[in-house]
């Protein structure tokens, strides 16, 4: 833990290793962790092709001209085969990659219906812990992971494209809800001035008394539009907002750890040759089997 509070890339990344593969050493090393600084989480989320990495890219660099220290997790699809993340953030951030105040981390949804991953929770406390200036959560762009990163990250940036408008329909039933600013990246495209619009037109007739979300144009290739989304996610930081969100989001944690310690002992070989017995046996069904043996 002192290597991480020191700031050690190297040992926050071992850190985030033993979390994320329920190791004992790393339930050890979150029950050690002090009172965490109140770093600002943003989730960048969106369709995929949107140009959220590059996007992230761009406002990397903008911290870092700022003299501040940076953590990303990429939340990426599972591999089939080794069930870890495609490690596709080293291939789009690798502008930054090697950059000491910068540190990367691929984590692998590992079939999480929500699109983020199990463990980011943790992840982002230990992040917290080394003491970075922002950190900035991306994931994998599908549908329930807007709900999601709402309730982990303390400012939401959905980014749309021109091209997002057949998606109006979807943003007006869930995403409004969610996002704490929109970016219409690629606006230089054709049609992103109507686009912008529109969704401005949108945003203002879903208003509330405590925040009006911004819509900024950017174009992440030449990083145009970077300073104003850094306004729009300061500004947000600074605004007066509900912490349900965060308290909704404790709650589920500490049910899913409630969960995780009270199966930890469970013996799966020996459930399963349980269930073939009595339940497919026709002896007992599912219901009276775990509440007479567990």
């Amino acid at each position: 833990m002192a290597e991480i509070l020191d700031g050690s890339t190297k040992a926050l990344a071992k850190g985030i290793s033993l979390v994320e593969n329920y190791k004992a050493e790393g339930i050890q090393l979150l029950s050690n962790l002090p009172k965490l600084p109140a770093v600002p989480v943003v989730g960048i989320t969106g369709s995929p092709g949107a140009g959220k990495s590059t996007l992230i890219n761009a406002l990397i660099g903008f911290l870092l001209q700022k003299k501040m220290k940076v953590g990303i997790i990429a939340v990426d699809p599972t591999s089939p085969f080794s069930h870890g993340s495609l490690l596709g953030d080293r291939i789009r951030m690798n502008d930054h990659f090697t950059n000491p105040s910068v540190f990367i981390r691929s984590m692998a949804t590992r079939g999480s219906l929500g699109g983020l991953s199990p463990k980011i929770v943790e992840a982002v406390d230990l992040l917290k812990a080394a003491k970075f200036d922002y950190i900035i959560i991306e994931t994998v762009g599908v549908g329930q992971s807007e709900v999601e990163i709402a309730s982990l990250a303390d400012t939401t940036v959905v980014v749309l494209v021109p091209e997002s408008g057949d998606e109006v329909q979807n943003i007006k039933s869930g995403v409004m809800e969610t996002a704490d600013v929109f970016v219409v990246n690629k606006a230089d495209r054709p049609g992103a001035d109507a686009f912008f619009n529109t969704l401005k037109s949108l945003v203002h007739s879903k208003i509330n008394s405590n925040w009006e979300t911004p819509v900024v144009k950017t174009v992440a290739d030449t990083a145009d539009g970077i300073d104003e989304l850094f306004a729009a996610i300061q500004s947000h930081r600074n605004s007066i907002h509900s912490n349900e969100k965060k308290i909704k989001l404790l709650i589920e944690k500490a049910l899913q750890l409630i969960r995780e310690k009270r199966t930890a002992d469970v013996d799966f070989d020996k459930l399963r040759t349980q269930i073939e017995n009595e339940i497919v046996g026709g002896k007992q069904n599912l219901y009276t089997f775990v509440q007479t043996n567990y």
